[in-house]
């Protein structure tokens, strides 16, 4: 990483998008990085996925917080992470995004009186209702480096009354993500030969719990998209198993047989399906900017976003509904062509090398 760290960089994870997005941060941190995993995101042959295809050098240390509400979840990883940074005595914390282990991260180094540096920051959906916003207005008021992907995110921090000097408009590690995952064209047909996959479809993704947790949305999503079937294209759904939980528990397990259901892929085939499908509708956070590197078409199925900065070129954004059937009409309908020279609002690939040179600042003796 470079001279000046007086102890490790911990990197705190949980879920698979965190890992993804963090994972040229790690490899550049080398080994002045530990990579802690809370557990938040339990499965382990979907966890095992990730780290194989990230390449982390190392097997992070983990946690084994595992699922539960989310106020248990929340305080068992805190306290997981405050005898973590006890015994290792990191020299700064780093945390990405809105999720309960990067809540955890930040409220565990506040407590030990470590550097917080919060990747992706500034998001705002303005949408109390989603947990989501208040992890991220937390975190970002108790960072000492916030790193906003977009000017958009900046404005946020600044119009909360987030000092200057700890705002860094870096771009979105997601960019080098995507570039590193993504398979060539070749392994691309490789993939969706071994899934029997024809060339034109529709990719969904449903996980939220604004949608999966509600049978009357979940039902109107799935029976929205799946019309389409019937007009000759059809809908492949990598089924998360959590919201594959919550179909059998509510009993709409019949929604599945009109989808070519198929199991979670790892990082790098998903984004091989993501990047030959026809249009993708999901309620990713992360989905909503793969699209823009791959320039792709989406709908976003959520009743908000804090990622504007993709809505109106990129992305299309519709609550679940009847009226979710005749976006994604929409949107099959526009030329797929004019998205190829639209530039990806989230930079040009250099997030991680900014955002690690930002930490070896931060920590370096003053």
């Amino acid at each position: 990483m470079g001279d000046g760290a007086p102890g490790p960089v911990a990197v705190v994870l949980g879920t698979r998008p965190e890992a993804i997005k963090l994972a040229e941060v790690v490899r550049r941190l080398g080994a002045a990085g530990l990579v802690v995993h809370t557990g938040q995101h339990y499965d382990a042959t979907m966890w095992s996925d990730v780290t194989a295809q990230l390449g982390f050098a190392a097997a992070p240390l983990s946690l084994g917080v595992g699922g539960g509400p989310r106020g248990r979840q929340l305080g068992g990883a805190v306290a997981a992470l405050d005898a973590t940074f006890a015994e290792h005595r990191p020299s700064a914390v780093v945390v990405q995004g809105d999720t309960t282990a990067a809540l955890a991260g930040a409220l565990a180094a506040n407590a030990a009186e470590l550097p917080l540096v919060h990747v992706e920051a500034g998001l705002r959906s303005f949408d109390r209702r989603m947990p989501e916003e208040h992890h991220r207005v937390v975190i970002d008021h108790l960072a000492d480096l916030c790193c906003a992907p977009t000017p958009t995110a900046v404005a946020h921090l600044r119009a909360e009354g987030v000092a200057d000097e700890r705002i860094l408009l870096t771009g979105n590690t997601v960019v080098e993500s995507v570039h590193h995952l993504l398979p060539d064209e070749s392994a691309q047909d490789a993939v969706l030969a071994r899934l029997g996959l024809p060339a034109q479809y529709l990719l969904l993704t449903v996980h939220r719990p604004e949608n999966a947790d509600h049978p009357d949305v979940l039902r109107q999503i799935l029976t929205e998209v799946a019309g389409l079937v019937t007009e000759g294209l059809p809908v492949v759904f990598p089924a998360h198993p959590r919201t594959l939980a919550r179909l059998h528990g509510h009993g709409l397990s019949d929604l599945l047989d009109r989808l070519t259901t198929i199991p979670p892929q790892p990082p790098a085939e998903f984004l091989a399906l993501a990047n030959r499908a026809r249009l993708i509708v999901s309620d990713s956070g992360g989905v909503q900017e793969e699209v823009s590197v791959l320039k792709k078409r989406l709908v976003v199925v959520r009743r908000s976003t804090e990622r504007p900065e993709v809505l109106g070129t990129f992305a299309s954004l519709v609550p679940a509904g009847v009226r979710l059937g005749a976006a994604v009409r929409a949107a099959l309908a526009e030329d797929p062509a004019a998205l190829r020279s639209l530039p990806s609002p989230y930079g040009d690939g250099s997030a991680s090398r900014v955002v690690v040179e930002s930490i070896v600042k931060l920590v370096a003796p003053s």
